[in-house]
């Protein structure tokens, strides 16, 4: 337990205290208006008071996070794999891979609204796109990275290709994968957030992004904070986890993880 809750953690520990003390600081001494800035303690209260409608709004959001990075890890990872073994077939799809990649998702996130056949289809499409990538791409480089000494001597005591693949190819890119599984668990989000945006979906399936919009139209500012704070506190443990997880993973074995 110790080793998890490492000196790197009571540092953000202590940073995020220090920014909290410091808004705290801030709206009390400069006598900004509640209705411009609220403090922390109103934040607070906020959350507490609106729970009956932040907490099934932060679970919607949630939900959609993680089915989207669990479909990007399962996709991505296998996507990874398959091209791995053929070049000639990632040289085929390197366009279409690209284009989706580059392509903005706010731009085509009111199209993916057209065909889906529900909002919440459409917010996991949108999160799904954005988080496939750093996955797929990351797993994908770390396979063609492994050491090729050590893919000749396989070959000289006959192993075939699916043992080189398990015995030597997915332990090399274990780094790799979780380098972008870090990245996809802040992309998940952030793509969520942005289907919640254009799809608009009130009611009980209304997530944080909605919430988020809703109090911005009635300039009710301490619930605003409010989600803004539980999508950041929420960010921060996507990425905590996606940490645990690579440390878990890698720590007996690899530099990365050892400090």
């Amino acid at each position: 337990m110790l080793d998890i809750l490492s000196s790197r953690t009571l540092t953000y520990l202590v940073g995020a205290c220090a920014m909290i003390a410091s808004w705290a600081a801030y709206v009390e001494l400069s006598g900004v208006p509640a209705y411009l800035v609220p403090s922390p303690v109103t934040v607070a209260l906020a959350i507490l008071t609106d729970w009956h409608l932040l907490g099934p709004a932060l679970l919607v959001t949630v939900q959609t996070t993680l089915t989207a990075l669990t479909l990007a890890i399962v996709g991505g990872g296998g996507a990874a794999v398959v091209l791995a073994q053929s070049r000639w077939l990632e040289r085929l799809l390197s366009p279409v891979l690209v284009t989706l990649q580059v392509t903005p998702i706010v731009a085509v996130a009111p199209l993916i609204l057209i065909y889906a056949p529900t909002p919440w289809i459409a917010q996991l499409t949108c999160a799904f796109l954005v988080t496939f990538f750093p996955v797929m791409l990351n797993t994908l480089q770390g396979l063609k990275g492994a050491d090729r000494n050590h893919a000749d001597l396989l070959k000289t005591y006959s192993a075939s290709g699916l043992q080189t693949l398990v015995h030597l190819k997915l332990p090399s890119a274990l780094p790799s994968f979780f380098s972008g599984l870090k990245i996809a668990g802040g992309l998940a989000l952030v793509a969520a957030v942005v289907g919640e945006f254009a799809a608009g979906q009130a009611g009980d399936n209304a997530g944080l992004a909605f919430r988020l919009l809703e109090a911005q139209y009635r300039l009710n500012m301490p619930r605003l904070f409010a989600c803004l704070v539980l999508l950041a506190l929420l960010g921060v443990a996507i990425f905590s986890l996606t940490s645990l997880l690579s440390k878990l993973a890698l720590r007996r074995w690899h530099e990365s993880e050892q400090s």
